[in-house]
């Protein structure tokens, strides 16, 4: 059986390393907001090409934390695809702003520039970029559109991490940046974990405290903050790992362009590729009609998949209110969509049996 994602054996590989980073954290004696957070925040910061990094518990507490610390909440509108997974709205309505659905461009599955524009408002406020699937959005047109209205841009990377968009990480692509660090992320630590990254400094101040009860200064709160610190040794764990991302990322691009030349079907749509992209295949998501019909088709040939995701946002129960609406662009991915397996230790011989089995699918 070929895996969807043997998380197993990608932190095998880096064993010792782990081990000997945990041995650290467990002997040291500091276990919250110490010598290892720190170390992360400043190598993450470094290698995402921003001057600040706040590590917090994870990607939805870091979504939460920058539209709380930016003051967006009841009466105003954020911005975000209505394709995404449930993580980004559900930041958005905890602030108790108001999510506006943005329909996403159909090839790259990322919110679509073109669709932004004729839902902005006197009440929107930011807009949220989701790089989805490892592909950054479409930033320059996106900037320039927060610049002509005065909103803030909030990029969601928690599967692009180490993505590049003209020369530059996602991570520093808007004024702040959250990521997740899910075990079966590109980078992903040993239990849920999440940071922000941002160049604006009054942010990382006060996102320091937030993330901390409100408090700079222990049990003086200046803020109604929470609790959401990266703990010592997923941080210590992260800080590892960030030294292999981006041999891993290349290993998956490599599995993403066998795909690309290779699967030949005209029941399968292949994903599309910004030129300006250097996607980071945190899934590779194909789309056809009979998506169950294939589904179970490759599983009876030993490959198993994910779709991500099942349920667009606007049917979720959780969302009653929108149940009514009708996003035809989402509905249609959300119907097709396949994920196959990509990571960084599977094999060619395995991409070259995913290739065979999906090319005599009928």
């Amino acid at each position: 059986m070929i895996p969807f994602l043997d998380l197993k054996k990608i932190n095998e590989q880096h064993h010792d390393l782990i081990t000997q980073a945990i041995d650290k954290v467990v002997n040291s004696g500091w276990y919250i907001l110490g010598e290892s957070v720190n170390e992360f925040e400043e190598k993450f910061a470094t290698y995402c090409g921003t001057k600040y990094c706040v590590g917090v518990a994870n990607g939805l507490d870091a979504l939460t934390l920058i539209i709380k610390a930016y003051g967006i909440g009841k009466g105003d509108e954020v911005l975000v695809p209505s394709n995404t997974y449930i993580a980004s709205i559900l930041a958005i309505s905890a602030n108790g702003a108001t999510p506006i659905l943005v329909e996403p461009d159909l090839n790259t599955y990322n919110i679509d520039p073109l669709n932004i524009e004729k839902h902005i408002t006197d009440r929107t406020k930011a807009i949220m970029v989701v790089h989805l699937y490892g592909q950054s959005g479409d930033m320059k047109p996106i900037n320039e559109i927060a610049k002509k209205y005065n909103l803030k841009v909030i990029e969601d990377c928690a599967q692009a991490h180490g993505a590049i968009y003209e020369e530059k990480r996602v991570g520093n692509l808007g004024d702040a940046a959250a990521f997740s660090f899910y075990p079966g992320k590109n980078l992903g630590a040993l239990g849920d974990a999440g940071a922000i990254t941002t160049n604006d400094e009054e942010l990382y101040i006060n996102l320091k405290a937030y993330r901390n009860y409100g408090s700079h200064k222990k049990y003086e709160n200046i803020y109604k903050g929470v609790n959401s610190r990266l703990d010592e040794m997923q941080a210590a764990i992260l800080s590892v790992k960030l030294d292999f991302l981006d041999d891993e990322n290349n290993h998956r691009r490599k599995i993403a362009k066998y795909y690309l030349e290779n699967i030949n079907n005209d029941k399968v749509v292949l994903p599309k590729i910004e030129v300006d992209s250097q996607h980071v295949w945190h899934v590779f998501v194909i789309r056809t009609d009979n998506r169950d019909k294939l589904q179970k088709y490759l599983l009876d040939n030993e490959i198993r998949t994910i779709i991500h995701y099942p349920i667009p946002p606007h049917k979720q129960e959780a969302y009653v209110e929108w149940n009514h609406l009708s996003y035809e662009i989402s509905e249609k991915i959300h119907k097709e969509i396949l994920s196959i397996p990509v990571s960084p230790v599977m094999t060619m011989d395995e991409a070259k049996k995913v290739v065979e089995v999906i090319n005599k699918y009928e």
